[in-house]
């Protein structure tokens, strides 16, 4: 069964860190890029990060360079995103989802990516 999973998320105060991992099973990631999205209520959906089949290429969204860091372990099928200086506009539900890697890359259409996670509540607040 093709599965991601998402953990590592929670409550936080702003200024705080959180490393939220992304487990692949069922597939590898070695031949897809990966991307991480967030969605606050009421909001669309987002691309945060993205990391490329081979750690080559990675890309942020504005509001998170300096502070996000992606980086994936092929050979544990895992991707991370590090989070320091959370703000309460990070609050948001973290999914992470595969995207082939024949797409170029950075690539932030949601669209395109073929399997996506069940997402992690990250909330930032005092």
């Amino acid at each position: 069964q093709v599965q991601l999973v998402e953990s590592g998320g929670g409550l936080v105060q702003p200024g705080g860190s959180l490393r939220l991992s992304c487990a692949a099973s069922g597939f590898t990631l070695d031949y897809y890029h990966v991307g991480w999205f967030r969605q606050a209520p009421g909001k669309e959906r987002e691309g945060v990060s993205c990391i490329s089949s081979t750690s080559g290429t990675t890309d942020y969204a504005d509001s998170v360079k300096g502070r996000f860091t992606i980086s994936r372990d092929n050979a544990k099928n895992t991707v991370h995103l590090q989070m320091n200086s959370l703000k309460p506009e990070d609050t948001a539900v973290y999914y992470c989802a595969a995207l082939p890697s024949h797409f170029p890359m950075p690539h932030f259409a949601p669209k395109a990516y073929d399997y996506w996670g069940q997402g992690t509540q990250v909330t930032v607040s005092s």
